[in-house]
């Protein structure tokens, strides 16, 4: 029989093509990048830098998930970038990520401060429900696309502390005209009612309240609070966490760089910042009792919630600041809208499971 030339040479390249097709496969999952990771914290910080969670910890969960394919460079605060400076750095390509909070980033993208707290908003599990499971993700994402950019949950305080105040608060006339270091949405709900809000990186919050270039101070919870010093500068320490009932730690991703990993670098990432959003939330749960414990018993803070009058205040002003807010930019009605409607549908749930269960 007499073999055609032609049909054999064909089928010969077409095998070669099939069984070279794995051996391309493999070469492209060997591919090995080296990444850059800035962050908005200082060295040392527990939580936001190292520890249970933490970004190094996400470095160090990635680097090992993907056998050493995909190394992450952490650089905290002032080591390569001033501290908020990483939205900027991320965009132009300087580095592919970035650990923050996406309030930091009001200016450039109000609606983006959603995507950390809101005030008298969901807790940390609705916040984790709306960004995985009700669309807030792809909101978040659809906000950031124009600069080049992505983002996902890496890591969550809980609820915070209302904050440190050198005086006591018995009215709501006694927030007119005090100087307070607060981030974010709540920020602006103070300044409605005569506060002056200073937004200072972590390290410099002590020396200006201790000095009293500010009369108050938030920063996160008392493990956090009490490191920092901030109960040698002021003793009146007070809760409900009304402006962050949860804190989302970010991590920002050059989209370039994101399309440049295979897909199963993708999802290790992913994992990876999963996993740290457990822990980390986790980790703050185990350490704030006793801090607590410790600043009230051995280090003379008084803390107690907010007086009633207060928060009843702040409750009615933050609803017309969010509104406000929302009317003044297409972006923020569309991310408003969403997470008011989610959060409308959680707590339906949460007043038959959570609520019910701690009103026991």
């Amino acid at each position: 029989m007499t073999l055609n030339r032609r049909k054999f040479l064909s089928g010969a390249a077409l095998s070669g093509a099939i069984l070279g097709a794995p051996a391309i496969a493999r070469a492209q999952s060997k591919a090995t990048f080296n990444w850059k990771m800035t962050n908005a914290y200082g060295p040392g910080s527990p939580f936001y830098v190292q520890g249970p969670g933490s970004p190094t910890d996400f470095c160090k969960k990635v680097e090992e998930m993907s056998g050493g394919r995909l190394k992450i460079q952490h650089f905290a605060a002032g080591e390569l970038i001033p501290a908020l400076e990483g939205f900027d750095a991320v965009s132009k390509g300087m580095v592919e990520m970035n650990a923050a909070n996406a309030y930091f980033w009001a200016g450039k993208v109000p609606a983006a401060q959603y995507f950390t707290a809101v005030p008298f908003g969901m807790n940390t599990q609705g916040m984790n429900a709306w960004i995985y499971h009700g669309g807030g993700l792809e909101l978040w994402n659809e906000l950031y696309a124009a600069h080049g950019l992505m983002a996902m949950p890496m890591g969550n305080t809980g609820t915070q502390m209302t904050g440190w105040f050198r005086k006591p608060l018995e009215s709501v006339a006694d927030l007119n005209g005090l100087k307070m270091r607060i981030p974010g949405l709540a920020g602006k709900v103070y300044a409605e009612l005569g506060v002056a809000v200073r937004l200072l990186p972590g390290g410099e919050i002590f020396p200006a309240l201790e000095r009293g270039v500010i009369d108050a101070a938030e920063f996160v919870g008392p493990y956090q609070d009490r490191r920092l010093g901030l109960h040698k500068a002021a003793k009146n320490y007070y809760t409900t966490g009304w402006h962050e009932p949860t804190n989302v730690t970010e991590l920002m991703i050059n989209k370039k760089a994101w399309d440049s990993l295979p897909a199963d670098l993708q999802a290790i990432v992913r994992a990876a910042a999963q996993a740290c959003n457990v822990e980390s939330h986790a980790w703050c749960e185990a350490v704030n009792a006793d801090a607590l414990t410790d600043l009230v018993t051995n280090q003379g803070v008084t803390a107690r919630p907010l007086p009633a009058d207060i928060i009843a205040k702040l409750k009615t002003v933050t609803a017309d600041t969010l509104e406000s807010l929302a009317k003044a930019d297409p972006a923020t009605r569309k991310v408003h809208d969403a997470f008011m409607a989610f959060r409308k549908k959680h707590e339906s749930w949460a007043a038959v499971s959570e609520k019910s269960f701690l009103s026991l």
